[in-house]
Formats: C-alpha cells, sequence, structure tokens
C-alpha cells in the first residue's frame, strides 16, 4: 500500500509573514516553521493567537531558520501542546535562544503597556501576551540541533538533511526523503526556506537542491530586482558621508539578526579602507549585541571573505569608534544628543524598539538620513519611510517628515527575482511542481509566470489549503 503524503499551507501563503507549513506523511506530521504573523496590530494579534490545532498536534518541528517570522510562535504552539522535537542547526538553536526571549519580552511589555494606556476605556478588553518567557523556555527545550548535510529522522519514514540557505546565520533549507511503501516510489521534498543571495558579506552563498519532486519555496521578490550585492559599500558609505556634512544623524532601523552584523561589518570596512572618515556607530540594541556573540561563536558559517578578513585584521564586528549601547539610560542619551552618528537599533520594520525613539527625534530633522536596510511589510512604519509619505505616525503622533530616505535594497538578505530563478532551475528539470508561498500574491503571481515561462509548473497556494502529493 502507497503511504499518502499531503502539504497543507498553515501561514505564508499569499503573504510574507507567518510562515508555518505541515507535511503529512500516512498518519504521521511535521511541522516546518512556526512564524509570528506581522502586520495590523490587531489582525497580527488575532491570527497569532488562532494556532491551527494540527500545527499543535504535530509529531515533530523542523525550524529552517531563527527570523521571527519563521520561529517566533514556536512558543504558542508548545503552549498549545506540542511536545515533540524542534530539528535546526546548530547556529539557529543558539540564535532562537536569544530571539524568543526577546519576543516574549516584548509581547509581555506591550500587553502591559496597552492594558494600562487604555485602562479607564470603556470598550476596551484587556489583551493577554502571546506567551511569556516561561513559555519561551519550554519551546527552547524542544530544540534538536544538527550540523548541515547530516542526515536525521524528524518522524517516521522521512529523512531529512539541512543545507546552507544563505540568508541568514544557520539558516537552512531542508531536503526531506520521504519513504512511501515498497510499491511506491521514494519521494523527495523540499523546504527552501528563505533563500539568500550570492556574493552578500559574512556567510556562504545558498546551497541548491537536488532532485527534487516537488518545492515549497520562498517567492518574497518573485518580481523585483536587487542592486548589485557589490554596490553595498558604496551605498552605505554616501549615506554616511552625506549625512554627516549636514551634521545629521544616520538612523538604520534594523533587523537585530544578520542585518545589525552586515552593516557594522561593512562600516568595519569602509572606516578601515579609509573610504569613511571615523564617525561615531552605535548599535542600539541588546538582542543585536547578544546576537553578535553568536556570529563570533559560528565561524563555521563565515565565507571565506570573512575568513580573511577575520585572519588578517581580526574581528569582523569591533572596530574604533563602535560602541554597543546596552541600557535604558545610555539609549535615551543617545536619542537626545545631537552629535553626528550612526545609530543601528530594531527593530527592522520600525513597529517597536528602540529605534522608534530615535525616529521620533530625526524623522522633522532635515539634516538627519533613515536608511532603510531591508524588506518592510505592508502597513508598517518602515514600509511608510520607504513610500516618502510627506507625514508618518511615530508613537501615535502624526508627525512631518522632513528627514531624507534612502533605500538600500543591496543589503536585502532575500534572494531576489533572478537569483530565486537561478535557484529554481538549479533544482532540475525533475521538479513535478513549485509551490510559492512566503511573497505578496502580486510577488508569487509573477513569479509563478516566470517558471511558467520557463516550461515549469507552479502553484501559488492560499492559507489552509492542503495539497496531496
Amino acid at each position: 500500500m502507497t503511504t499518502p503524503v499531503s502539504i497543507t499551507f498553515l501561514g505564508a501563503a499569499r503573504t510574507v509573514t507567518g510562515s508555518m507549513h505541515l507535511l503529512q506523511v500516512g498518519q504521521q506530521r511535521l511541522l516546518v516553521d512556526s512564524g509570528l504573523y506581522q502586520g495590523h496590530r490587531d489582525e497580527a494579534q488575532r491570527r497569532n493567537h488562532d494556532v491551527p490545532r494540527a500545527a499543535t498536534e504535530a509529531d515533530a518541528a523542523i525550524l529552517t531558520h531563527a527570523h521571527i517570522d519563521h520561529c517566533g510562535n514556536l512558543p504558542t504552539v508548545v503552549k498549545r501542546g506540542f511536545s515533540g522535537p524542534i530539528h535546526c542547526t546548530g547556529a539557529t538553536a543558539d540564535v532562537t535562544t536569544y530571539m524568543l526571549r526577546d519576543a516574549a519580552r516584548i509581547q509581555v511589555h506591550d500587553a502591559e503597556y496597552l492594558n494600562r494606556k487604555h485602562q479607564h476605556d470603556r470598550d476596551w478588553h484587556e489583551i493577554e501576551p502571546l506567551y511569556n518567557e516561561r513559555d519561551a523556555e519550554r519551546a527552547l527545550e524542544r530544540l534538536a540541533p544538527h550540523t548541515y548535510d547530516a542526515p536525521f529522522q524528524p518522524i517516521t519514514g522521512v529523512t531529512a538533511r539541512f543545507i546552507d540557505a544563505g540568508h541568514v546565520l544557520g539558516s537552512s533549507s531542508v531536503i526531506l526523503d520521504i519513504d512511501r511503501g515498497k510499491r511506491a516510489e521514494p519521494l523527495r521534498v523540499v523546504f527552501s526556506g528563505d533563500i539568500g543571495r550570492r556574493g552578500l558579506p559574512i556567510l556562504r552563498d545558498p546551497v541548491i537542491p537536488s532532485g527534487a519532486d516537488y518545492v515549497v519555496m520562498e517567492s518574497t521578490y518573485g518580481d523585483r530586482l536587487h542592486a548589485p550585492a557589490r554596490e553595498i559599500h558604496e551605498q552605505l558609505a554616501k549615506a554616511v558621508d552625506f549625512t554627516r556634512e549636514r551634521g545629521g544623524k544616520v538612523i538604520i532601523p534594523s533587523f537585530a539578526l544578520e542585518r545589525t552584523q552586515e552593516i557594522v561589518f561593512a562600516l568595519n570596512q569602509l572606516v578601515r579602507s579609509g573610504r569613511v572618515e571615523p564617525i561615531p556607530v552605535y548599535v542600539d540594541s541588546p538582542l543585536a549585541i547578544n546576537l553578535t556573540e553568536v556570529f563570533r561563536r559560528h565561524p563555521e558559517c563565515y565565507d571565506a571573505e570573512t575568513l580573511q578578513f577575520e585572519a588578517e585584521s581580526g574581528d569582523p564586528f569591533g572596530f574604533d569608534g563602535l560602541k554597543m549601547v546596552e541600557s535604558v539610560e545610555e539609549s535615551k542619551a543617545l536619542t537626545n544628543s545631537t552629535e553626528p552618528a550612526v545609530i543601528i537599533a530594531a527593530s527592522g520594520m520600525c513597529e517597536f524598539g528602540r529605534v522608534v525613539h530615535h525616529l521620533r527625534r530625526a524623522v522633522g530633522d532635515p539634516n538627519s538620513t533613515v536608511v532603510i536596510v531591508g524588506y518592510q511589510a505592508q502597513h508598517t512604519l518602515g514600509r511608510r519611510f520607504v513610500e516618502r509619505r510627506k507625514e508618518v505616525r511615530v508613537l501615535g503622533v502624526m508627525r512631518e517628515r522632513r528627514c531624507h530616505v534612502t533605500v538600500l535594497d543591496a543589503f536585502s538578505a532575500h534572494a531576489d527575482r533572478d537569483e530565486l530563478l537561478w535557484w529554481a532551475e538549479g533544482c532540475g528539470e525533475q521538479v513535478r511542481r513549485f509551490f510559492l508561498v512566503h511573497g505578496d500574491p502580486d510577488q508569487s503571481e509573477a513569479f509563478a509566470e516566470h517558471l511558467a515561462a520557463r516550461g515549469r509548473e507552479a502553484h501559488v497556494p492560499a492559507r489552509g489549503e492542503r495539497i496531496e502529493l
């Protein structure tokens, strides 16, 4: 008898955030990622609370990488009854430890703040955090780390293997070889995770899987092109020079994972080479500081350029003029300071965290520059800066935007259209079907058309859709 195999797309279907997919092999179920949905506060609260029962009843889970839209709802899943192992790479396990603890603190802080702010509103219903630090710790206890290319069995009849996705530290695509019984050919299913770019600093380039029958593939930039990665340094140097001449601040809202370390490494190289004059650089994010230490512990993930830099010049993530800001008091003093500086602070989409306070001061300053270095989801403050709106709401107040905005697409950790096509074509002609996820509808559907033009079958699943393989 042939064992039935299916995939149910529980999240990141026709949207970018909230990755969550379920592979079912016979009666065994494997959850692939469990991320937070990010968007309008009310919708995000509802979606993240309403975890599908199928996810909590899975026998095991796989985590492709530690970005919060892929790992951020694991504590909720565990809290609701999931009791299996969560398989990931060793670097992802280390990064996830900090990411989930930080996410738990944010959940509790946000709930306390909103309940306090609206305590006298008649129609206010007190909200509960999705999870707290204790819940996060329970999820972290379930992490099962593996090295790249080492096979393991997450559920009966399935052999898994991680390969480097080149996206963030420890990120992976996962190859799943499925035994469907003696009378049926085995199936190879690949989940791409988030695919990185070729030629970016620090990490190795993504590895393309071979022999896949079905591929679940991200499509964040399915119809967009980035500036060449080689332009990263020059774009950043111009933004710093432009703002320094005006006596303003460069505010860089940055994801604590990967993007902060890339920017610090780039500034290190620019200062050492003399391309940029020394300028105070502040990393104002306790999470980013902790994650930078994780980077130092995992040089096995570095590319050849970074290893050479480390051998010749020392720490890629440390240089004269760089200061790590840990305390709230230091952060407030930095916000109020008028000295020219580069401030790298979380969060990457400008929705919460210390960067919001820096933006509040900088948004009306024509001498300052906000530098956007990553994807900005719809309905976020970061997206409104990308759109260069004349007025933006910061900390609940509409403010005139007089600061400059520079978007550095070359810093994106997501492959663009041509890089995605390179990856998809490299999977081989035997692929029966691509399932395109983790993309807004216009990007996923456009990428499906690009694949179709090359004779490849692609489908953009809806949230909750189940497909038999």
